[in-house]
């Protein structure tokens, strides 16, 4: 995972570079999404360890089944996420061009 996510902020910083955002805002804007990747990652796991719905003790000691929140967690980050990456102008790749490229 540690590979995935240095290879996803790697992507993102080149993505910038190639727009010209240098700035520190534009990092500070990539690490916010870093971090709401590591808890999208996190909140996957949860989800495929425990299912759609789990089973937990109430307070009177009765088992009950729960929907499981990563799920709505889940969406909520991955939201965050993608207008972070709108913030951005990060939506689409951008592809290196060279010089005579520009001719073509």
């Amino acid at each position: 995972m540690v590979d995935k996510k240095k290879q996803v902020k790697k992507s993102l910083i080149e993505q910038l570079t190639l727009q010209n955002k240098k700035a520190k805002f534009y990092t500070d804007l990539v690490d916010d999404y870093m971090a709401y990747w590591t808890l999208k990652e996190s909140l996957v796991q949860d989800i495929e360890e425990r299912g759609l719905r789990y089973e937990a003790t109430n307070g009177n000691g009765v088992v009950t089944e729960k929907p499981n929140e990563s799920i709505q967690n889940l969406q909520k980050t991955t939201a965050t996420m993608l207008k972070i990456l709108s913030d951005l102008n990060l939506r689409e790749p951008l592809i290196k061009s060279s010089a005579e490229d520009d001719y073509l």
